[in-house]
């Protein structure tokens, strides 16, 4: 038997008489947004790069080793980097000209590079002072006490945040924070911490005086901004067939000064995102995809896709083992949260609407539980969250998927500017998953009275 094989089976209690060290999947998410759009951070002397035919504004400017910096902070390393026309992908890190999104998993310290952050994003180039926001979030984790830092209790991430972004820092160019649990604490739940811009409350009253006024004419008119969008997909208790893929025991080990774009792992990465039919979650066309296949298991993607109203990301890790397998799924696409057809399933090189990227996603990993979150930002006057909430519970109990889940918690909550719809579901009791046929089954335990 391989040693992926031991780990592939052994359960979470046995973890430590066989001296397994359990794996943290689920993530922690810290997202930074210094202005409200891309072009509100251009300069004049911004540099044209040729190799993705567009300017480097803001924090794209900042060179990769000064972010290395940081994340040597956080105790994470690049492994790879994909540049898009507006983004940059370095493993799990997503550089935007006016936001960065950091989001790691283990033991690894997101919010000890907070500070390195502001610092840099403070420094000339790209010179952003303020803060327009702030996200940081996490699912309550399997094994707390393997953290470390502020991250052993949610209440110390809570405090470290605060001294940043709490009461006192109205006039340092930050919003006030606060601090949420998403769910049944005595179940799987979700934390987040959230700040609004500093002059939110001055942009609220602005908003609501144009409303009562009649609109005046204006040679210059700033434009809509496009709606923000952030769906997430956190899976655990993967089946085996949703877990076997991503074991390599036979992984050859990375040849030394090779580049990180050749090595086997990053070939392995490929050929299993189009074995499993992560390639198939967006039109290939429009995709450009790194994935990392680590030793003896485990997987890692980004991938950022070009949309009609411009580019986003999706990120997807993979923690296989037995006793804490975990899959998360996180994307930034625009996507309907309707359904924009009949049952009639979308074809792989046409964009996905919310209902159908949600089965592909489930039908990579069949987990037993699974919450979703989606974030939107409700810059109209109506929120998209109720038909989000329709369309989890739809994707979740269609025939088609082969499996049935039932939805265990369902939550809306509406922060300064942004709405959230959450919901967990399990799968039912009695299906079980046969290897060799395509289709699941009703499994009937006999009763003493049989």
């Amino acid at each position: 038997m391989t040693q992926a094989e031991v780990i592939s089976d052994v359960l979470q209690e046995d973890a430590a008489a066989l001296n397994v060290c359990p794996f943290e999947g689920p993530e922690k998410l810290l997202e930074v947004w210094f202005a409200p759009s891309a072009e509100d951070v251009a300069a004049d002397d911004d540099e044209f790069d040729e190799k993705i035919g567009v300017k480097r504004s803001g924090l794209r400017r900042v060179k990769r080793e000064t972010w290395e910096e940081m994340l040597d902070i956080v105790k994470c390393k690049v492994l790879s980097v994909i540049e898009g026309i507006e983004m940059d992908a370095e493993s799990s890190l997503f550089v935007s000209p006016h936001k960065l999104i950091l989001k790691t998993c283990g033991t690894t310290l997101n919010l000890l590079g907070l500070p390195k952050i502001l610092s840099i994003a403070a420094a000339p180039p790209p010179l952003l002072l303020s803060v327009h926001r702030l996200w940081y979030s996490r699912k309550s984790f399997m094994f707390p006490e393997r953290q470390q830092g502020p991250h052993r209790e949610w209440t110390e991430e809570v405090s470290f945040l605060d001294k940043l972004f709490g009461p006192g820092h109205e006039k340092g160019h930050r919003g006030i924070g606060a601090a949420y649990t998403v769910g049944s604490v005595n179940r799987d739940h979700w934390l987040c911490y959230v700040t609004a811009p500093p002059d939110e409350d001055d942009e609220e009253a602005a908003e609501e005086t144009a409303k009562e006024e009649p609109a005046a004419s204006s040679a210059k008119e700033t434009p809509p901004l496009q709606q923000d969008f952030t769906l997430e997909i956190l899976m655990s208790k993967l089946s085996a067939p949703g877990r076997r893929p991503f074991f390599f025991p036979d992984s050859p080990p990375l040849a030394a000064g090779s580049e990180a774009s050749a090595s086997p792992h990053h070939t392995r990465g490929q050929a299993l995102s189009k074995e499993v039919g992560i390639t198939d979650l967006f039109p290939e066309s429009q995709t450009t995809l790194d994935a990392f296949a680590f030793e003896p298991c485990g997987y890692s993607a980004n991938g950022l896709v070009r949309h009609d109203q411009g580019e986003g990301y999706y990120t997807i890790h993979v923690t296989p083992e037995e006793g804490w397998s975990y899959a998360s799924f996180e994307c930034n696409i625009p996507l309907p949260t309707a359904s924009s057809s009949s049952s009639t399933p979308a074809a792989s090189d046409k964009m996905p609407d919310l209902e159908i990227l949600i089965q592909r996603v489930v039908n990579i990993f069949q987990p037993g539980h699974l919450t979703l979150t989606l974030f939107v930002s409700s810059n109209a006057d109506d929120s998209p969250i109720e038909t989000a909430q329709r369309t989890f519970f739809k994707a979740l109990t269609a025939k088609a998927l082969g499996f049935n889940y039932k939805r265990v918690d369902k939550i809306n909550y509406e922060f300064g500017g942004y709405d959230l719809a959450f919901a967990s579901f399990e799968r039912k009791a009695g299906w079980e998953y046969q290897e060799h046929q395509p289709d699941w089954k009703v499994v009937v335990e006999p009763t003493l009275n049989s």
